[in-house]
């Protein structure tokens, strides 16, 4: 055989190896190269019962300083029992944030609270802060006790006003216990309807409210 048939002969069969590998590869890529895009469905729930914990471990702390150590801080309300405030007004979030809802699945709400630090007067009346308020949230099936999300450590972050803007939101009838109340249960709201649940704002702080009930205009907050 001559030598220029020997190098075609080498040359197809080269070509033939090369389309068995890329046929090959082909039939056995991944799956993870098929489009993922797809948008996961939205729940539909409707609450038939809810539990809220606030665990009497947590330090309360009612010293007026700009920043004073502690995981409960309210200063929304009278002097009292300040677990038992802060579950009421996690128990009216929950009752607000849930009263649209008239989904296909009963489900079961819990919620402990690790953390409720909002202003002290002296911030109020000043510089204003953040409302730094946490929580686990798990969603159940009632009659199996699945857990069909959670347990889930939500940071509900909130602005909180201080000075001018405090008073003008006062006058308002837009108080913290208003303001929180109604972000709180804007967020399980979320929690209960969107695919993803709630999700912070970028900066990890929610600036405004979106009351869900009833209506109410907020003071424009400073970025």
């Amino acid at each position: 055989m001559s030598m220029g048939k020997v190098i075609a002969a080498l040359v197809l069969a080269l070509g033939a190896s090369a389309c068995a590998s890329v046929d090959t590869a082909s039939r056995n890529a991944p799956y993870d190269t098929v489009p993922t895009d797809m948008a996961a469905p939205a729940p539909s729930y409707a609450l038939e019962s809810f539990d809220v914990l606030v665990p009497t471990s947590l330090k309360v702390s009612e010293a007026n300083l700009y920043y004073p150590p502690g995981d409960i801080v309210w200063r929304g309300e009278t002097r009292g029992n300040r677990y038992e405030q802060v579950k009421a007004i996690f128990d009216e979030s929950i009752r607000l944030g849930t009263r649209p809802l008239d989904g296909a699945m009963p489900v079961r709400v819990k919620i402990e609270v690790t953390r409720f630090h909002a202003l002290t007067e002296k911030a109020r009346y000043t510089v204003g802060g953040v409302h730094s308020i946490e929580f686990v949230m798990t969603i159940i099936e009632p009659t199996s006790g699945a857990v069909l999300r959670g347990p889930k450590p939500i940071k509900a972050s909130l602005v909180g006003y201080g000075g001018q803007m405090a008073f003008e939101a006062e006058a308002r009838g837009l108080t913290q216990k208003y303001r929180i109340t109604q972000h709180l249960a804007r967020v399980v709201h979320d929690e209960l309807t969107k695919a993803e649940g709630f999700v912070a704002p970028k900066r990890g702080v929610t600036q405004r409210i979106q009351p869900l009930a009833p209506a109410a205009i907020e003071v424009a907050a400073a970025e």
